[in-house]
């Protein structure tokens, strides 16, 4: 049990996940966070951010290049699968009853968040935690065209893993004292990634709100 407490805590620190995992855990990391319905509490942002923080350095010594090209192949796979996933046993998934690894109204977030932007939701959903992980998943249930979501796919993973890591790389570059304070770096990026879930929520929140009124 203790053992089980200490790789849970492991996998949801960046900083652990590249001391004791190195590059292989990070790209696993990434790929169940973007495609396994059950990735969707591991820490992609600030993971990304970190991982670019300490390249090069001692402790995460890979070439930059390698780590973006790497990184952009796990993304693209992870949504890969959760794209088939998503079209094979979709349905099943507002029939399944909640547990520690799945939550029903993340399902039904994604749902909405889809509908709402539609193909591009697959885009602007990598930079949001949890939907990111859904999202793949509702493209496969709604049976987007699959040309369509190649191109979404590559485009969103691209974006996200190169603004994430290069921020990380240039500003580790600027200001080395940076590595110093991972733990307060770590807190903020995921304080400031939560702020478009918690907007989605409220604003679904008012919608259903107005529904029931009128």
């Amino acid at each position: 049990m203790e053992n089980l407490l200490e790789f849970i805590k492991t996998i949801l620190n960046p900083q652990s996940i590249i001391n004791y995992g190195g590059l292989a855990l990070l790209l696993f990391i990434i790929f169940a966070e973007t495609g396994l319905f059950f990735g969707f509490f591991l820490p992609g942002d600030s993971l990304l951010f970190v991982a670019g923080l300490m390249c090069g350095t001692p402790i995460f010594d890979v070439n930059i290049y390698l780590l973006v090209s790497s990184l952009i192949v796990a993304g693209i796979l992870g949504n890969f699968v959760g794209y088939y996933f998503g079209k094979k046993t979709g349905p099943m998934l507002f029939r399944r009853d909640d547990s520690f690894f799945f939550k029903k109204k993340h399902v039904n977030a994604a749902k909405e968040f889809y509908t709402r932007y539609g193909g591009t939701a697959i885009v602007l959903g990598r930079f949001i935690p949890i939907i990111r992980t859904f999202v793949p998943i509702m493209a496969g249930v709604v049976n987007l065209d699959f040309k369509k979501f190649v191109w979404f796919n590559i485009i969103g993973c691209i974006a996200w893993i190169v603004s994430m890591v290069l921020s990380g790389y240039f500003l580790g570059r600027a200001f080395p004292t940076l590595q110093e304070n991972l733990e307060y770096i770590v807190i903020t990026i995921i304080l400031i990634s939560m702020i478009p879930v918690v907007l989605t929520y409220i604003k679904e929140h008012r919608r259903m709100k107005s529904e029931d009124k009128n």
